[in-house]
């Protein structure tokens, strides 16, 4: 084989049914075929799932997004984890774009499951070796996992979007303090001032933005906000509203994981003011959900990079979230 190239033979790659396109890309960004997995179910509504090509003695790569809906898609993660085990696959990567129950990740109320921890023990007992995902929701969810796991970062992704852009007068804005480190690497690494918004979560659906902390808005032209996850979108038409009494004339918008449940991208399209929601491919979008102003990138070569780079023993430290050197 070529020196840097995936032995195809020594390889399996296979999708859930969550985002098999993302799980495409990765694999033509790695040259080796995405094999076929057959998903159907009994009579009685149980999974039935069939890995279509030998696992035995190989590198087996499962790719599948925790979307919506979620638990389904678990399952079917789980249960193709427990196949490669069960053929004698050699190492088995679980590669989860978008690690949603990343969100339970502590216990704050009572008789509550920290869902996020239990997850990842699942996914190890179920046979993985090795786990790959795409901005954990916070630091700690990392270190839930028995078993070794790449957070890798869609920042140089976004990043490559708007350096193309005109962002004279533009301001990044996390709409809360906790990504706000997050935000700070990002507008870094576009030479841009930051702030962040004080913002206090009443319920799932609900938020409160108290006030915005940092450099100042008011007599900027733009604003890029800037959060790891959108699902119902009510923190960015918070965040949102409060720019606009600020003077802000554009709003960009852009995120990792663009779940948009309930509506939430003709809402935020609504609102004239915003001209452009980015978001990645971590999440499948079907092409009559979205708008004129959604814009996705691919997050495909960065995983392709990890993979490539992990078959090879070579570092993936730049590709890493929390890494210094490329965030």
């Amino acid at each position: 084989m070529e020196a840097g190239k995936i032995d195809p033979s020594e390889v399996r790659f296979f999708s859930g049914s969550s985002n098999e396109p993302l799980a495409r890309r990765i694999a033509n960004y790695l040259g080796v075929p995405l094999d076929p997995t057959k998903i159907s179910r009994f009579s009685n509504d149980n999974l039935f799932i069939q890995l279509g090509a030998s696992v035995r003695c190989r590198k087996v790569f499962i790719i599948q997004s925790l979307s919506p809906p979620a638990n389904e898609h678990l399952m079917e993660l789980l249960m193709m984890l427990d196949i490669a085990r069960g053929a004698s696959a050699d190492e088995i990567h679980a590669v989860i774009p978008y690690f949603s129950y990343a969100r339970s990740d502590k216990k704050d109320a009572p008789r509550i499951s920290i869902t996020a921890r239990l997850v990842a023990e699942l996914l190890e007992t179920a046979g993985a070796t090795h786990a790959m995902c795409m901005m954990l929701h916070s630091p700690q969810v990392h270190g839930f996992f028995g078993i070794p796991v790449d957070p890798l970062s869609s920042r140089p992704a976004l990043e490559h979007h708007f350096r193309s852009r005109d962002l004279s007068d533009t301001i990044v804005i996390s709409v809360d303090m906790g990504h706000a480190k997050s935000a700070a690497r990002f507008a870094r690494n576009l030479d841009l001032p930051v702030a962040a918004g004080d913002k206090e979560r009443v319920s799932d659906t609900e938020v409160v933005i108290n006030g915005i902390i940092g450099a100042p808005v008011r007599g900027r032209k733009r604003a890029l906000i800037f959060d790891d996850e959108i699902a119902n979108g009510g923190s960015i038409l918070t965040m949102s509203g409060l720019l606009i009494e600020q003077g802000i004339e554009e709003i960009w918008v852009a995120c990792t994981h663009g779940v948009f449940t309930r509506g939430a991208l003709a809402r935020l399209s609504s609102v004239r003011q915003i001209t452009e929601i980015v978001t990645t491919d971590t999440v499948f979008i079907p092409d009559d959900q979205r708008t004129d102003k959604l814009s996705i990138v691919s997050v495909a070569p960065t995983f392709g990079e990890a993979i490539r780079r992990n078959y090879m023993h070579q570092s993936i430290g730049s590709l890493f979230v929390y890494g210094e050197d490329r965030t």
